[in-house]
Parts: structure tokens; sequence; C-alpha cells
């Protein structure tokens, strides 16, 4: 009598068990059921078809019962459910959902391949016509039709993971306003908060709203629409609720046979993927599996790993013994232009495991391009990585980008799976070419960093390290050069271009925490080195630059939505409105910060009013181009995306006739200036006098300060300077304090003790003190001119003053007066 094997379930699990174990054994008599309409479909492909980027429906189709049958000779039995399993009398009863008839089938061995479901929760009006959930190809078509009959044009996704997300995205492509609520503060679990926020500000880019932090207290139908009740008190108005907010198991059959179930509801097995019965197997979605990194027991249904098991269970079910030796996580995700992909833990997972930074693992954060930066079409990615202190054991990886990622996280994983090491990382040899990848492969510079990072060379300040830090204590340290600080400037840093540092470097203060940001890392690399071999001690570098700074801080900015394909080909936009390109500028491929600095040496150089169009592949050139333009006050006609390049049509300046049609209303006007004459040495007077520079500066506006007299003090560095003098001038400079730090008050001074006082008030009150503030009108951009006449007269020589200063007369003052609409005597 032949052995027969049934399977309970279909689709993933179910049908690699069977198609495997059929090649194995051609006498064993293998028979599947499966409750669904399909025996094998492609699940993962159920959003993509809902967005019509799946034309076809039969493609989801992988399988139909008379290929399994022609093929294989497999007896595939769809709509049939199975209810309950006998393990004494190794029978199961099956119910024929066409016609409700139970018939009783023997087996030798069962395989449980039974899956999962979403969660739908207890929430009041969750049963409305209008909510529904994505699991089948029935969920897909009941979706589809729900938005072809009902002229959807916005919807509420509720739930941020794989499908949700997937979701969401989809929607948008068949251009429905869409907001996605999670209870959570990220969507994509799997991933760092910190690198979810590029996934964020991707998503918010594409026009998806986003409410994080946020459940649902209850729905209510409302005419043709739902209210969404959230528990932060909002209320949302929408035709559709897409519910994607978890899965579990489905264990009842297994439950009510008495087989052991663990407390998440995953049936237990070993790792041949038998369960606690030895003539039942069970695979897929619905059982426990080994934590490959940890070796804890954990739950992680995905596809791959369940095709896997499937053909392992198979393996052992014909005698040739197999196991199965766990699943690290990988996976991966395509959230519109980005790829999101991981694999083994993430570092919320260490934590919650016991691990502590620095001390039983190290993480780090880089961003490379994709392929040869001189190559068109190279784009970012940006790549975490997670490894124990001594650098042996690699706990995980996440990479978000554009381009590339999916091989890089793959052979990530390949190296975790093999037992690979970070020196494994900085060793493996890569095939190369421009457009594939760079001579230095991004996976080989995260072996790199980490190496550096093992060995004392680099280390790495967290990702909110700027807004923890006590300004006090910390320096912010930007080793940009001007034109990109032109695009974006963190507030209150300190500007040495990398080129500078080490003539300056004396400015930097060796008792404090330097913070060094660049555009993604590599130049702030190489100003650290420099500090370190001078004595600094305590240099961090920000990790991913200011890309990834700007990224994981994206709601403090305005960020520009993305339109499409605007722009015509020959040069003229396909708008009557819009007027033709007189200059075309490619910085496609060009790293960051190179479409910046293009842009910005080409428009020196060019007539006003003159239109240039600047593309490049850069993700984060369409934001940076629309603050450089604010700043500079060059006019942004259009900023959108044509192919895979980001657009610009920018014009030389601000023609006030067509300033109504620019994207950039904020852009600077003539006589917006403001000018302050510093005439008084008195340090409440210089503090006046620098709040009000800084927070014009803060507003974008050129700001002139014109030191004139006592007010040259100011100016003056703290120690005394061996500069010839005759007599008269050296007692002027005997008598006349040496800089700030001398200054006194104007009233209230009391022999220095009010001085004392405000100092110590100032602190208290986490106000910056006068050497701060200096120090920021300099950041800022604000142009401190000392008197000549007046140094002339007081004895003052050049020499003596800080650095940042620019001599100048009365003519050089009022020259930035006159375009100024406010001027200040102090």
């Amino acid at each position: 009598m032949k052995r027969r094997v049934i399977i309970v379930g279909g689709v993933a699990g179910g049908a690699s068990t069977a198609a495997r174990l059929r090649r194995l054994d051609q006498e064993v008599e293998i028979t599947i059921y499966e409750r669904g309409e399909y025996i094998s479909y492609a699940n993962c492909g159920l959003p993509y078809h809902i967005g019509n980027i799946i034309k076809s429906r039969d493609a989801l189709l992988l399988q139909t019962p008379q290929a399994m049958k022609t093929r294989f000779n497999i007896d595939v039995h769809i709509l049939h459910e199975v209810i309950a399993i006998d393990r004494n009398e190794k029978t199961i009863s099956v119910k024929n959902l066409k016609n409700q008839e139970v018939t009783l089938e023997k087996y030798d061995t069962l395989v449980l391949a039974t899956g999962s479901s979403p969660v739908i929760p207890k929430i009041p009006g969750i049963q409305s016509k209008r909510i529904l959930s994505l699991w089948t190809v029935h969920d897909t078509d009941n979706i589809r039709q729900f938005i072809q009959e009902n002229n959807v044009t916005n919807a509420v996704v509720i739930g941020g993971g794989f499908i949700g997300v997937e979701m969401a995205e989809n929607l948008r492509h068949r251009e429905i306003d869409v907001t996605l609520v999670e209870m959570l503060n990220q969507v994509m679990t799997p991933f760092d908060y910190e690198m979810a926020q590029l996934i964020h500000e991707s998503m918010e880019h594409e026009g998806v709203h986003l409410q994080l932090g946020d459940g649902v207290d209850s729905f209510e139908d409302y005419n043709d629409s739902v209210l969404i009740h959230l528990k932060s008190g909002k209320q949302l108005s929408t035709q559709l609720v897409i519910l994607s907010i978890g899965i579990r198991p489905n264990n009842e059959l297994a439950k009510n046979a008495g087989l052991e179930i663990n407390p998440r509801g995953g049936i237990v097995v070993d790792d041949m993927l038998r369960t606690s019965d030895p003539n039942i197997y069970a695979v897929g979605d619905v059982i426990e599996v080994e934590d490959f990194i940890d070796k804890s027991r954990t739950m992680i249904p995905l596809a791959g790993p369940a095709n896997k098991q499937g053909r392992i269970a198979a393996n052992n079910i014909a005698g040739d013994e197999d196991h199965y030796l766990g699943t690290q996580g990988s996976s991966i995700i395509q959230i519109f232009d980005l790829t999101a992909a991981n694999t083994g833990a993430n570092e919320k997972t260490l934590i919650k495991r016991g691990l502590v930074k620095g001390q039983d693992y190290e993480s780090l954060i880089i961003v490379q391009n994709s392929h040869a930066g001189y190559y068109p079409g190279a784009v970012p990615m940006t790549l975490k990585l997670l490894f124990s202190k001594d650098g042996n054991k690699i706990f995980g990886a996440q990479i978000i980008g554009k381009d590339g990622v999916d091989k890089r996280i793959d052979t990530i994983g390949t190296a975790i799976r093999l037992g690979g090491t970070i020196w494994d990382l900085k060793s493996l040899e890569f095939a190369y070419a421009p457009p594939y990848s760079s001579a230095k492969d991004p996976v080989n510079m995260a072996g790199f960093v980490a190496e550096n990072v093992l060995k004392g060379r680099v280390a790495f300040s967290d990702w909110d390290s700027v807004e923890k830090s006590d300004p006090k204590k910390t320096t912010v340290l930007d080793v940009r050069e001007d034109a990109e600080r032109q695009a974006y400037a963190i507030p209150g840093s300190i500007n040495i271009p990398l080129g500078q540092l080490r003539t300056r470097i004396s400015e930097l203060d060796k008792e404090k925490e330097i913070i060094i940001f660049c555009a993604i890392g590599v130049r702030a690399y190489n100003a650290a080195r420099i500090l370190m071999q001078q004595g600094y001690s305590n240099v961090k570098i920000f990790p991913g630059g200011m890309r990834f700074y700007r990224a994981t801080h994206y709601q403090e900015h305005d960020l520009p939505p993305v339109t499409h394909d605007r722009i015509a080909d020959s040069g003229h936009s396909e708008t009557d409105d819009t007027p033709a390109v007189s200059f075309r500028l490619d910085c496609s491929g060009l790293q960051c910060p190179g479409p910046i600095m293009k842009v910005f040496e080409t428009m020196k150089d060019l007539e006003e009013g003159k239109i240039v169009e600047v593309s490049a592949s850069d993700p984060g050139f369409s934001r940076d181009i629309e603050a450089w333009c604010r700043r500079t006050g060059n006019t942004m006609l259009l900023n959108e995306k044509k192919g895979t390049d980001y657009v610009a049509l920018i014009r030389k300046g601000i023609k006030k006739s067509e300033e109504k049609n620019t994207i950039n209303s904020e852009a600077l006007k003539p006589n917006e200036g403001k000018t302050i004459i510093v005439f008084s040495g008195d340090m409440d007077k210089a503090i006046a006098s620098f709040i009000i520079a800084n927070g014009a500066a803060a507003m974008g506006r050129p700001v002139t300060m014109f030191f004139s007299f006592w007010g040259l003090n100011i100016l003056r560095k703290p120690e005394r300077v061996p500069v010839k003098k005759n007599f008269i001038e050296s007692m002027f400079g005997l008598m006349m304090p040496c800089g700030t730090k001398q200054l006194t008050l104007s009233k209230m001074n009391m022999g220095g003790m009010g001085t004392a006082m405000i100092k110590k008030i100032m602190n208290d009150k986490n106000v910056d003190s006068l050497e701060v503030m200096i120090q920021k009108a300099k950041q800022a951009g604000v142009k401190l001119v000392a008197c000549t006449m007046s140094m002339d007269l007081m004895g003052i020589k050049e020499e003596e003053l800080i650095e940042g200063v620019t001599l100048g007369g009365v003519g050089s003052y009022l020259g930035d007066a006159e375009e100024s609409n406010v001027n200040l005597f102090i």
C-alpha cells in the first residue's frame, strides 16, 4: 500500500513541500487541501496589481490544481477546509466548502502549512463595508472593484508594516490621496528609528501623509465615507480604509489537535520541522523558528524561509535527513524610488536583549554611491552595520537607497550566514566596473570603517547628538564649503572648510566635544584624523553627514512635494506659462555636494535673468536647490522629477513681474539688509548688538556690523599680541579692555561684581555668552567690519583683531547701509 502524505494549505510552504517531495519520491501519494480558491499565488505581488504595476491578474497565479496533477501527479482540492485532526487514528476531517460535506481522510504523514491571517481587532465600527484588508487574490479583487465603483480619491491605510507601506505606495500610483496611520512612531519596524526616517521622508515627499504614534479608537460610517477617530482625538474622513495592522498564525487546527503551541501562537517544531507529533510536520508563517543571530525562538513570517522550510520538510519525509538552521530575517521592500533592506538584528533588538553599545557592540552609518560617482546614474545608499566589540560577529545590517541595495544586503546576509566578520567584509573581492560598483564597494567600505572604529581611529556620534548635546560643552564643526551651507547649515555650527582646518585649528576648544559634519562623512573623517593627531581627544563624526542629518530631521524643514515629467525634452516646458531653457547643466552622477557646487559656480558667471535647467540623480538635490535659491536670491521656476533624475529650472535673480509664479516667494528682495554701528565697548551693549545681528541673519538677511572707536575692543583678541607701537598707542592699549572677557557693564558694574553676576545669570538661563554669539554671527555670514580710521586713532593693529574681521572705512559701511532697511547705532 502506498504511503500517503497530506498537506494542509498551499501557497509558499505547502506547494513547495509537495513539489519537492514528488521529485524525491514518485511512488508516494500526495494530496493538498486548500480552503481558498487558489493553490499557489504570488501573495507578495498583490499590492502591485492594485496599483496597476502588475497589469495582469493571471500573472499572480503560479500554479493551478490541473497543472499540479499533470506535472507532479499531486491531487489538489481547493475550497476544502481541514477542520479536525485525529492523531490517534491518523485521520483528518475535511469539509467541502461548496456543498458542506465532511469526509474522513487517512494519512501516514501530515504537513501543516496553514499560514497566517490578518489581525482584525475588536474596534467599534470595524465591520464597515468600506474597511477592507489585503491577504488573498479575492481581497485584491474586492479592493480594485471598490475603488472603481466608488471613484475613490482618498484612502487611509492603518498599519505601517510591509503590506501597509506597499498599499500606500500603490494607492498613490493610482493618484489616490493617502494617509497612513501607525500606532508606533515609525513604519517598518525591522529598521531602526533613524533609518526609518529616510523612509518617512520619501513617503511624505511622494504625497503620503503620515500619522505616526497614533492608534485608532473607533470607526464610524458617515454618508459616503468613514470617520476614523484616533486615540489622540484627531479625526480623519475617508472613502476607503485598508486595514493592515499585523497577522496571526492560523493555529486552530494544531491547537485543537493538542500539538505544542508557543505563547505567540506559533506551532513548536524541531530543526527537522517536526511538531510535537513525529508524524506531523509544519512549515511557513504558522511555525516558530530559531533566530539565527542569537539562537532564541521567534516567529518570522517571510516567503523565502517558508519555501526553504517546505523543501527541508519534504527531504525529511522522503528519508533524506535535513535541518533548518534558523531565520535571520532578511527582507527587502520597494517604497517609491527607494529600496529598503535589512538582515539580521537591528539595534532595538540588541538593546532589548541587554547588549550595551560600546561594551558589547558597535554601530556605524555610512553613505556610499551605488556605483562609481563619475559614471552617470550613481545614487547614494545609506548603510547601517551592527557588529560585536571584537569585530568577529556581524549582528545585522540595514541599507536604504535607490539602486544596488539588494546585492549589498545579500552580500552582508551571506557573510552573516557563513559566520563572517567585519575583517571579512573589508577583504571581500567584488566584480568591478564603473556602471556596477566602485573600486571600494560599499560593503568593503563598511568593513574599512568598522575596522577604524574598533582601532579607535574614528568615533561616531549618535544620530540625534546635536539636540542632545550641551552647547557649552560641544562644538558642532561643519567642514563643508560656503556654497553648500547656502543650501542648509545647522544653526550655531562653526564653519571651517576642510582645506582651512590645519591653519585655523586654534579656533577650536580642545576641552569640548567636537561633532564634525560634512556632506556624507568623508571629509568629516579626514577632519577627525587631523584633530585627533593634534591632541583633540573628544572628536566624533556625525554618521552619514548632512545628508543623513536632514533626512532624520525632515519634519523640521519644508519638504517640497515631488512632481513628475513636466519639462519637455526640447528644453521647453509642456505648459504655456514656463519660459524656455537657455542653458543646461547635467549633474547626474555627481556625488553630494557636487550638484550644488556646480550650480553655484555656473550661476556666478551667468547673466541676470538667464534660465538654467539642472538635472541631478542625487535624491537630495530637489530639497537642496530649493533652499539654495531662497538663500541666494535666485528664482526657482520648477522643481520636479523627470524619469530617474531630479530637474530644477532656475532663473538668475528675480523678476518682479513673475514673482507670483515662482516657488520661492521668500527669496531676498532689495533693501532687506541690516546695518549696525557698534560704537560702544560696554558688554551689555555688545550683547544687544549681536542678539539683533544674529536674529536678522537667522531670517536670511544680510547683516553688516561696523565697529568704531570703543566698539573695536569687542573685536580684540583676548591675549596681548606683540606688535610695534609708539608710546601713545601702547598706553591706549594698556588702558583699554583686551577682548570680550574684559568688557564691563555700562551700569551697575560695581567693580566687576555686576559683570560677573550677569555672566552667571546668562549661564544659568542657557543664554549664549558674548564669545559664542560672535562665533555664531561669523558662522551665519554676518560681516564684521573694523573702522580703519578708528583703529589708527586708537593704535589698534590688524594683528590684534580676532579672525574673520574685515577692515573697512565709512564708504564700505555706507554702501551696505544703502542696501538696508534697518540701520542702528549702538
